[in-house]
Parts: C-alpha cells; sequence; structure tokens
C-alpha cells in the first residue's frame, strides 16, 4: 500500500493498493475510490461490536478490497485538522482518543483501552475508555487543528487542557490534578481539572479539540426563542 495525504484543514489520506490489498475504515469516511474496490460491512463479532462502541467508534466497519488489478481509495477528515500516519507494529502500540480512528491496513487491530485511574476517565475530559491500536500496517488518524508532539522521558510530566491529548504511547501514564485555588477554578477559565501525562513515551497534543469549538461558537448559535 502507498498514500498521500493532500489538502489543508480538511484534509484526505489517498491509498493506492495492489490486487488484494484491503483497507479498513469506519462507516462514511470513504470519500472516493476506483469502481474495482470491493466492500465489505462487518462487525467481528459481538465482543469487538460493543468494544468498538464504547471506545466511541461505529460497531460496524467497512473492508474496502482492490479486485482485478490496482485500486485507489480515499479517506477525508471530518473535522479541520491534519491526518497522520502510523506504523504500528508489536511493542510499537498506539492509544488514542475517542473517534480518532480513521482508516487502516487490514493487519491492524482497532480495539478498546480502560485506563487504569478511574479519576482520569471521569474528570480528564478524555475519557475512561480510549482507543488501542495493536498489530501491524500503517494506521491514519484524525487530529483536531494541528498536532504537536513530545518525547517524554520516564518521569518526566507535562500538564494538559482537558481535551487537547490525542493520544500516546502505552509507557505513558495519563491522570488528572486539580486546578488550585478555589478563585482559579471559578475564574480562570481553565476548567476545574488538568490531564497530567508522565512518561516514558510518546505524546501526541491537538491544538483544536472539537469540544472547545463547540463551546467558543455555542453563544453565537441562534435558539428558537430569538426574533
Amino acid at each position: 500500500m502507498r498514500y498521500e495525504i493532500k489538502g489543508g484543514n480538511f484534509p484526505v489520506v489517498i491509498c493506492h493498493l495492489e490486487s488484494g490489498e484491503r483497507m479498513i475504515t469506519e462507516k462514511g469516511s470513504m470519500v472516493w475510490m476506483s469502481p474495482n474496490m470491493e466492500m465489505q460491512t462487518h462487525g467481528g463479532g459481538l465482543g469487538k461490536m460493543f468494544s468498538r462502541a464504547f471506545s466511541g467508534e461505529s460497531m460496524f466497519q467497512n473492508t474496502y478490497t482492490a479486485r482485478g488489478g490496482p485500486g485507489m481509495i480515499a479517506f477525508g477528515s471530518s473535522f479541520p485538522g491534519v491526518i497522520k500516519a502510523v506504523t504500528i507494529a508489536p511493542g510499537q502500540e498506539m492509544i488514542l482518543q475517542k473517534n480518532a480512528f480513521l482508516a487502516s491496513e487490514a493487519g491492524v487491530e482497532l480495539s478498546i483501552h480502560f485506563n487504569r485511574k478511574l479519576g482520569a476517565g471521569l474528570f480528564g475530559g478524555e475519557g475512561f475508555i480510549l482507543q488501542r491500536l495493536s498489530g501491524s500496517g500503517t494506521a491514519f488518524v484524525e487530529i483536531d487543528g494541528e498536532l504537536v508532539e513530545y518525547e517524554l522521558k520516564p518521569g518526566q510530566k507535562i500538564v494538559v487542557d482537558t481535551g487537547n491529548v490525542a493520544g500516546f504511547t502505552p509507557g505513558v501514564e495519563m491522570d488528572i490534578q486539580q486546578v488550585p485555588g478555589m478563585k482559579n477554578m471559578l475564574l480562570g477559565g481553565e476548567g476545574l481539572f488538568h490531564t497530567v501525562l508522565t512518561g516514558p513515551g510518546r505524546v501526541w497534543l491537538q491544538t483544536m479539540p472539537i469540544p472547545n469549538v463547540a463551546g467558543a461558537i455555542r453563544p453565537y448559535i441562534p435558539t428558537g426563542n430569538n426574533k
């Protein structure tokens, strides 16, 4: 499989497949393809279906296979941002925010990941249940806004605003800390909690989380009571 990522704020990844090669995606991600791409919808068993639903994805996935020769298929982002290609292999897994998975080669496995610290899931904004990419192959991930990467050393920490965590490698621990001071919590505009990521491992941060954008434009959306 060869790929190219094109576009600006609404990017697409165009995948060029040899005959028989397959791509897996969530429903609604395909934007165009060659006529010889064959689609099959599957759930992969009840356990996997509920696992994907809990991690924020559709219970069903679509598999696209190039038949009778080389094929081409493009997958589009659902929100302004970037598409990031990541190589998944044994020992090189990735943990992601909900709804980050866009598409992957057939050898990549999408599953549920439980945050070991309940407080981080209840108050941290990223959720108790995340996505885990394992197996082998190339996967494509949606990032809200721009992507900033950090490599944390053992014990090194970074404090992140709620929702700005896009993903991290399994060696990173995610926890929360309360914003110090009652005045800071009530008047600072930063919420009640921050997410704390502790190394070792790689961290992906996103600059424009969807909930933040929704909150910013909500006051300007007319309601039914407005005349």
